[in-house]
């Protein structure tokens, strides 16, 4: 079975990433397959690369990116969530350079990629509120 999730709360005051991550790690552990996980609203703030790996918030984030390594996952976030948590991808060139704080392993796309996902996917499943 396919599997895609959305991820509506952010890692410092919600559980839905970390219950996301877990739900996710057994869906693949049973061998399922994991199309999009796809960041949104406050859920954006899973993509910010500049939260501390010390707090639980960046331990989440880099259970993200490590599962997504390990399993070649699709982490999206909203272009238009992150605009608003502050997450911007680094832009620019040598001389002009602004700085990004996307965390790794993550990417911004539109509201399309979320569209795409639930074609594709047997099962759209959704994590927290959508505020």
């Amino acid at each position: 079975m396919v599997f895609s999730l959305v991820v509506y709360g952010a890692p410092h005051c919600s559980q839905a990433p970390l219950t996301a991550f877990r739900f996710a790690s057994s869906v693949l552990s049973q061998g399922h397959s994991l199309y999009r996980v796809f960041f949104f609203h406050a859920g954006a703030s899973n993509g910010l690369g500049t939260i501390s790996d010390d707090d639980e918030a960046g331990k989440v984030i880099r259970d993200w990116q490590s599962l997504a390594e390990q399993h070649s996952l699709d982490l999206v976030i909203c272009i238009g969530s992150a605009q608003r948590a502050g997450v911007k991808e680094q832009t620019g060139d040598s001389v002009g350079l602004q700085q990004g704080t996307l965390a790794k392993g993550f990417q911004l796309a539109g509201l399309g990629q979320l569209a795409d996902a639930a074609i594709k996917s047997d099962r759209l499943v959704s994590f927290g509120i959508a505020s």
